[in-house]
This record gives C-alpha cells, sequence and structure tokens, in this order.
C-alpha cells in the first residue's frame, strides 16, 4: 500500500529543483541544479530492469534473507548489493533502495553538480555545501528536532535509514530509526537494515553501535529507539529550529499515518 511521504515537505533550501520519479515500488524524490526527471526515469527504468532480469534467472536474489552471492552474468548494481549484504550479513535486497538511489544519482552528476536522491528514507547526496538532513524517527520525542549534518567536502555519501516502527519494510526490531553513513548508499542501506534488526530495547543500543564498528566501509551510525540515542563514527548531530506551521502539518500526519 502506498504511505504518503509527507516529510519531504520539511525541505526548505532554495538552492536547488525538486521532482519525484515513480516507477512501480521505486519513488524518488530528486533535488538538482535543473529538473532532469526526464534523464532520472530513464535511469530507474534501466535499472529497474537490470534487477528485474536478474531477479528472473535468479529468484533467490529476490527472496533471501542471507546473503548470496552474484552470479557470473550480474549487473554492476546486483554485484554491489551482493557486496554489501555480505559484509552486513542480511539479503541483498536489503539494499535495494540505497542502490537505486546511488546508481540514478552518480549518473545525474553528469548534468548537475549537486544531486540529492531520497528513495523511502535512503539518500545519494552529492553537494558543494554543507546540508542539514533531518531525521524521521517516529514517534520518538527526537523527531523533527534533530539533524545530521553532513558537510560539503565528505560526499558524494550515502545517509540511510531502517526502522522497526515507521513504515512498512521487514526488520526484526524496533528501533525507531537507525541511520548508516558510508560513501556507499548501498552499504549503508544494508548496513542500516542489519543493525535495526538487533534493536528491540533502549538496552540493545550499545550491542548495535558496537556490530556497526565491525562493518568495513561504514563511516558512521545513529540509533535511535524512544528517546534514547547511541551515535558512533563521522557523525555531526545538530538541534534544529523550532518547526514552521507547516512542518508541525506534515509531522502530524505522518504519525497519523
Amino acid at each position: 500500500m502506498y504511505q504518503p511521504r509527507t516529510y519531504r515537505h520539511w525541505v526548505k533550501d532554495k538552492d536547488l529543483v525538486s521532482f519525484k520519479v515513480a516507477v512501480k515500488e521505486t519513488d524518488l524524490y530528486i533535488r538538482a541544479h535543473s529538473n532532469l526527471k526526464r534523464k532520472a526515469l530513464k535511469l530507474v527504468l534501466k535499472y529497474r530492469q537490470l534487477l528485474e532480469g536478474y531477479i528472473e534467472r535468479h529468484p533467490s536474489f529476490l527472496t533471501s534473507l542471507e546473503p548470496v552471492a552474484a552470479g557470473d552474468d550480474a549487473p554492476q548494481i546486483v554485484t554491489e548489493m551482493a557486496e554489501a549484504a555480505r559484509k552486513a550479513g542480511v539479503g541483498p535486497m536489503a539494499s535495494v533502495a540505497g542502490a537505486i538511489a546511488e546508481f540514478v544519482g552518480a549518473q545525474l552528476l553528469d548534468s548537475s553538480p549537486e544531486v540529492i536522491v531520497e528513495n523511502g528514507g535512503d539518500i545519494y547526496l552529492k553537494s558543494r555545501q554543507d546540508r542539514l538532513i533531518g531525521i524521521y524517527a517516529g514517534k520518538s520525542p527526537l523527531t523533527g528536532n534533530i539533524a545530521l549534518e553532513i558537510k560539503g567536502g565528505e560526499t558524494p555519501m550515502g545517509i540511510c535509514t531502517s526502522s522497526g516502527t515507521v513504515g512498512h519494510s521487514l526488520s526484526y526490531g524496533r528501533a525507531d530509526a537507525v541511520i548508516a553513513l558510508s560513501r556507499s548508499a548501498v552499504l549503508a542501506d544494508a548496513a542500516a537494515t542489519a543493525i535495526a534488526n538487533m534493536i528491540n530495547r533502549p538496552e540493545d543500543i550499545d550491542g548495535g553501535i558496537e556490530f556497526a564498528r565491525n562493518i568495513g566501509g561504514l563511516n558512521g551510525a545513529v540509533i535511535i529507539q524512544g528517546d534514547k540515542m547511541g551515535l558512533w563514527g563521522e557523525v555531526k548531530i545538530r538541534s534544529i529550529p523550532a518547526k514552521t506551521a507547516d512542518e508541525e502539518y506534515a509531522l502530524n500526519q505522518e504519525k497519523g499515518r
């Protein structure tokens, strides 16, 4: 079932053009220097076709909840998903949203020096300037009050979120939000899923942080459950100003889904 992504209304910067691209389960919100919707749509169709074709030949890639090795006929997007899954210890489709965001975003850089691609809470970001990425953590009191500060010089960066209390994605845990940061959005997505699977109560946060430390290629992680938060790595948290009326409306709509 489609769920309105009202958190997208929180974006307030005026320096980039916004547009959406949706194909089946893929629902991208993209910001760039110009409207690149036509090119982005072609890229989404390209990468979905590559994935769907591979899955037809190798159905276990879609259904496995454990890592699966990529076959000799695997396109690059499949190979990177399989490798990310191996590092995080999850099924390869745990990284699909981050993979689509990264592969589309990286090619859009040919037409725009700055690109932000958001795919269901998973972000590929390339920016010349510093950006604040607001954190949505369901009913946690931290929702809407804190943000990640991402330095332009640190990008491209994948910032991916998994939750056991928000959305329809499979999670074995009850984390309100786990955010993983990596130069690879594919790895960040897989890692966020793996860490979120471990979090059922605030006491699990320390174990989740220790697990994150041991995932090669991960730059940092944030774990939120209720009013508790754990941080590790290259993570900069900023408080954000009191919400505007529009932001309050978006937040209330999201909580009332």
